[in-house]
């Protein structure tokens, strides 16, 4: 059932407001963002951006909605690669060595310099630190930041007998409390099933690298030039996406992403996974007590570390350079990124932010905001490297062949490292 949180944010961000000083050379800037959750993400980034503006009237600046991660990215380097990019624009921290081989960013460790400014760039958790750094430079600043938990129906645990204060901390624990949360009717239509983890598309190669990293290993190292698909914790990861659907835990074949928050408002699964960004939309919607919990791992925790970052582009002026350098550091203030946690349910990345006396308020009110940060620890970046999209896909591919029947994990994954390492091996 939804928590009503008294934090008032539109007087946050005025407290915020004051934080940055006017710039004194003006400037035009186009800025890009995606939205991927079910979130008032467009909203409040507008609000956001007119705060800035309004401190900063000797400056325009427009920010344009451009779609996903993926449909940002695409426009994004459409528009740098014809001359006219966006001065600034939010992009997955993993697009960074796409990024880079493409030439279009500049490494925001060049131009923000200062003691001050250096102390800004150390501010934040080290966990979303780790995808903005390239040959010793930070080339991009964490904002939109999410892990997946594990959402749950605490009145479907009363039912089927489970305490509702406690989640599965193990795969097998999954599969025994899932099979007693699985609910059919007289005619042995399932009703209700005990999970949901999405497992199509690049969303379900994201929730596979938490099952990866809970076995002990990882799909990408930080080099951008390896990928580990071809290992025993990937082999026994999808496996046990495989059990799920056998042991009728979770419905068998391809599961989507956009569905799964609403397939859990609407009971057809006790417990899902998804992002923190979909927190606030949970928290406004759902007609039941919901908690959150780690995701169950295979030899221990186990989550990714997804969502966008701050980029500034090349092939701006040097007052358009100062200007979004300046916007970025308004955007991320702790303040601001108490605002945009809280509308949205992203991870503030960082400590201060978490300080605030606002953010403190959100987490004793509820609470499930704080098991994300409790996971970080955890948690690892997600797939990661050069021609990430044509070799995340080999991923995709192997899940998906997995989940359909075609094909098993061994012949599956294996398929998928030789293609990519004749891709990657250039690289290396």
């Amino acid at each position: 059932m939804k928590t009503q949180l008294k934090t008032a944010l539109p007087l946050v961000m005025g407290a915020a407001m004051s934080m940055t000083a006017p710039m004194a050379q003006a400037a035009d800037l186009e800025f890009y963002f995606p939205v991927g959750v079910n979130a008032p993400a467009v909203a409040t980034i507008e609000q956001l951006t007119n705060a800035w503006a309004a401190q900063n009237p000797q400056h325009t600046v427009k920010a344009v909605y451009a779609g996903n991660y993926e449909e940002t990215t695409t426009k994004a380097l459409t528009a740098a690669q014809a001359g006219d990019p966006p001065a600034v624009a939010v992009l997955l921290a993993i697009d960074i060595f796409t990024l880079i081989e493409e030439d279009v960013i500049m490494p925001i460790s060049d131009i923000a310099t200062s003691p001050e400014e250096q102390a800004w760039i150390d501010s934040f958790y080290e966990g979303f630190m780790v995808d903005t750094r390239f040959d010793g430079k930070v080339y991009s600043i964490p904002f939109q930041r999410s892990t997946p938990v594990f959402y749950y129906n605490k009145d479907a645990w009363r039912a089927a007998g489970l305490d509702p204060e406690v989640t599965p901390a193990t795969w097998d624990e999954m599969v025994e409390m899932g099979k007693k949360l699985t609910v059919k009717d007289d005619n042995g239509n399932v009703t209700q099933w005990g999970t949901r983890i999405p497992n199509l598309g690049l969303a379900g190669a994201w929730l596979f690298g938490g099952l990866v990293k809970s076995k002990g290993d990882v799909l990408s190292t930080d080099t951008g030039t390896e990928a580990r698909f071809d290992t025993e914790a990937a082999k026994a990861s999808l496996e046990f996406m495989q059990r799920l659907a056998d042991e009728e835990v979770m419905a068998p074949g391809g599961i989507t992403w956009g569905d799964t928050p609403k397939a859990f408002l609407e009971g057809q699964a006790a417990s899902i996974w998804t992002s923190t960004g979909n927190l606030a939309f949970i928290n406004e919607n759902a007609e039941f007590d919901w908690g959150v919990g780690f995701l169950p791992g295979g030899d221990g925790p186990g989550a990714p570390v997804g969502g966008g970052n701050f980029y500034i582009f090349k092939d701006i002026t040097d007052e358009e350079q100062a200007a979004a350098l300046d916007f970025i550091k308004f955007m991320t203030t702790p303040e601001n990124q108490a605002i945009w946690s809280m509308a949205t349910g992203y991870v503030a990345p960082s400590q201060a932010a978490w300080d605030t006396p606002q953010m403190q308020a959100y987490a004793a009110e509820l609470p499930q905001a704080l098991v994300a940060l409790d996971q970080m620890p955890h948690a690892y970046r997600e797939f990661a490297t050069f021609q990430r999209a044509r070799v995340t896909q080999f991923l995709v591919d192997a899940i998906e062949g997995v989940i359909t029947g075609e094909t098993d994990a061994s012949a599956a994954l294996a398929e998928a490292q030789e293609k990519a390492d004749d891709i990657l091996g250039e690289y290396r």
